[in-house]
């Protein structure tokens, strides 16, 4: 018969410094290489004054624009003549600002940008096929900013060579390739594929402002390096290494990435979403189904939207530097298991969560920061690690409950719970014997109404779970089994079939236990 670890009847022991072994402290305020120690959170209101976008660039005259047609060794301007294109052979020029709207297809050719530093470059695909056999097939070279419009009802392609010719530093490095401010906009879609490094890429920043994007990219998926904006449409990114990041770090205020709005899908070798500097959520549908470290930034904001996570290591990680691709079998903090390597040090990382839902599938730590972690709103779920070396909750300082749905489960060794800061009360259950996964697993008050229902997706030894339902000091009666009215995550459900597992105290933790039992 499994039933509840009497240590659950131990009172609550102050959360200062976490058993946080499993965390990889790297680049802390007191230590070097992070230059970015300023939080910069943009939010959707803020668009305007925080990035190069303005709405009013997504509207122009129709009987301006310089319409040109591509075919191979045949492309020429068919509206009025333009001094602002040039063609030499399989090669278009566009010098200057104005609306050019583009049309045909190049089987190896490049349109190329090369405007003034102060010139608006607004270019509409209007069924595009573009390939390069040696190189980028679009290069924005200069402009103040470059507009990419999809028009409405195409469908267009980019194509880059396997390997290209020219290999000097600065030389581009993917299908989509920009030096100046670039967004990307219109309801047509767009299917780029980087076959020798990356797909999209802005040296300076990116508003994805709308359309039907995918990217398939050998290297990293789409990257702004100044800041990245999602503010609508829809984007499918497979990525061989991080699979859509923001990595200016370099200057400050710099390096920051935010979905406000539309929907990404991601599924990357590395990092699924990241940011050098601050990732927010605010909005929009967020799904990373495959990566190392789910979604990594220094600073962690999620305020709203619905974000889900797969990882093979951390699913959320307020942290720095990079993560080892394939895992961490070393026996050091990656889902090899293990103490874990790196620093219990309090860095400069923060993960918020205010508001939305967010739902980890990690096998390394569920919801990690180097640094502290407040949940004051919204629903957080962590269906966590199974081995004892990594913990579904891992904070290296203090983990703050004040408000929303917590729901943390995985293995037992590494268990981290909310410290004293917290005003929201909450339960610890920890088992004598695994959890199946798919098992319901009931909270239910001494009136024996459930106030809430689990159901795991995996094995679990502990589950944290934290709501405006637990009354601290409260007793509450654990079941397990019964029926749940959804196949996993929180959920309703009745403890008619259920087995009772024993009586926990609300409020009373017991503290990232460790193996050996260290406490």
């Amino acid at each position: 018969m499994r039933s509840l670890r009497t240590s659950l009847s131990v009172a609550a022991v102050a959360l200062a410094i976490s058993l946080a072994g499993c965390s990889t402290a790297a680049n802390t305020s007191a230590g070097t290489g992070n230059t970015s120690s300023v939080q910069q959170v943009v939010t959707a209101d803020t668009i305007a004054e925080s990035t190069h976008f303005d709405s009013d660039d997504l509207t122009w005259d129709a009987a301006s624009e310089v319409k040109v047609s591509l075919s191979d060794g045949g492309s020429n301007v068919t509206s009025s003549s333009s001094t602002g294109v040039a063609v030499d052979g399989n090669t278009v020029t566009i010098s200057a600002a104005g609306t050019y709207r583009l049309s045909g297809s190049l089987t190896d050719g490049r349109i190329v940008v090369a405007a003034g530093d102060s010139d608006t470059v607004r270019i509409i695909l209007d069924g595009v096929e573009l390939a390069n056999s040696t190189g980028s097939p679009f290069v924005v070279q200069s402009a103040d900013e470059a507009i990419l419009y999809l028009q409405d009802g195409t469908s267009n392609t980019l194509a880059d060579a396997t390997a290209y010719t020219d290999q000097s530093e600065d030389a581009p490095n993917a299908a989509l390739y920009s030096m100046a401010d670039l967004t990307i906009a219109g309801s047509g879609s767009l299917s780029v594929n980087g076959k020798y490094k990356d797909g999209i890429v802005s040296k300076d920043g990116l508003v994805l402002a709308s359309g039907n994007v995918s990217v398939e990219a050998a290297d990293d998926g789409i990257r702004g390096k100044d800041y990245l904006a999602l503010l609508d449409g829809k984007y499918d990114v497979t990525a061989g290494d991080d699979g859509v990041k923001s990595d200016n770090d370099t200057d400050e205020g710099r390096g920051w990435l935010l979905v406000s709005g539309g929907m990404l899908d991601v599924k990357a070798g590395d990092d699924g979403v990241k940011a050098y500097n601050t990732l927010t959520i605010s909005g929009g549908t967020v799904g990373v189904s495959r990566s190392e470290e789910g979604l990594e930034a220094q600073h962690i904001v999620i305020s709203g939207g619905n974000t889900t996570v797969t990882s093979n290591d951390d699913g959320v990680n307020a942290a720095g530097g990079a993560s080892s691709s394939g895992g961490d079998t070393s026996g050091m903090g990656g889902p090899g298991g293990g103490m874990g390597g790196g620093s219990m040090e309090v860095g400069d990382y923060t993960v918020d969560v205010s508001g939305g839902t967010l739902t980890i599938n990690s096998e390394g730590d569920g919801l990690d920061s180097n640094g502290s972690a407040t949940i004051s709103g919204g629903t957080v779920v962590v269906n966590g690690p199974t081995n004892d070396g990594n913990g579904a909750l891992d904070v290296n300082g203090d983990l703050t409950v004040t408000g929303g749905t917590v729901a943390a489960s995985g293995s037992a060794g590494m268990a981290v719970t909310p410290g004293t800061t917290s005003t929201q009360s909450g339960v610890q259950l920890t088992f004598n014997s695994n959890v199946a996964a798919d098992t319901p697993i009931h909270i239910v008050d001494s009136s024996g109404k459930v106030v809430a229902t689990f159901v795991t997706t995996k094995t679990i030894a502990s589950l944290v779970y934290s709501s405006s339902a637990i009354v601290d000091g409260q007793s509450y009666t654990i079941y397990t089994g019964g029926t749940a009215d959804a196949k996993a995550g929180l959920t309703t459900g009745s403890i008619d079939g259920a087995e009772s597992m024993g009586t926990v105290t609300a409020g009373q933790y017991t503290q990232a236990q460790g193996p050996g039992g260290r406490r």
